[in-house]
């Protein structure tokens, strides 16, 4: 059953149209405020820490997919240049690496300006996006900090194509 044929989106809060989704999908989440929803959405490398936040300001639902990491610090460098080689990757938000916090964070703002209102197939696609580049560039991320493996080797993971059938 489509997300919008279980209810209607009309006048709906962004958030309570996140909370929704959030329940079709039976993912754990915290309505944080009533502008601002936290969920956890499990992935294959890892279980995703994403955030909804709705900012009537500006009219912009932004969206933070966050999982920890510690690279070792003389290893921070290649973090950042295979970031910038998979931000290149990517059109639909962006990777940064939070250090103070130790997480890895994709970021993307969904403007919806003159009073427009998200459809649920839109917000679902927006945390399906965030967690799909999360778990395509999981790899690359622990091959440069942990195995050490320059950021242009290590993103060639990500961008591998796999063909045939195990």
């Amino acid at each position: 059953m489509a997300l919008t044929e279980q209810f209607s989106s009309d006048d709906i809060h962004p958030i309570d149209l996140c909370e929704h989704i959030a329940e079709h999908h039976d993912w754990e989440f915290d309505r944080i405020a009533e502008d601002q929803i936290a969920m956890a959405v499990e992935g294959q490398w890892r279980t995703y820490s994403i955030t909804l936040a709705w900012s009537a300001y500006d009219e912009t639902l932004r969206l933070i997919c966050t999982f920890e990491m510690e690279p070792p610090e003389h290893r921070e460098a290649a973090l950042y240049e295979v970031l910038n080689r998979a931000n290149d990757l990517v059109w639909s938000g962006a990777f940064t690496w939070w250090a103070e916090q130790k997480m890895m964070v994709w970021r993307y703002g969904l403007v919806l300006s003159g009073e427009q209102l998200p459809g649920p197939e839109q917000i679902d696609t927006l945390i399906g996006a965030a967690v799909m580049a999360s778990e395509r560039f999981y790899p690359a991320f622990q091959l440069v900090t942990w195995a050490e493996k320059a950021p242009k080797d290590a993103i060639e993971v990500a961008i591998a194509e796999a063909y045939g059938t195990a």
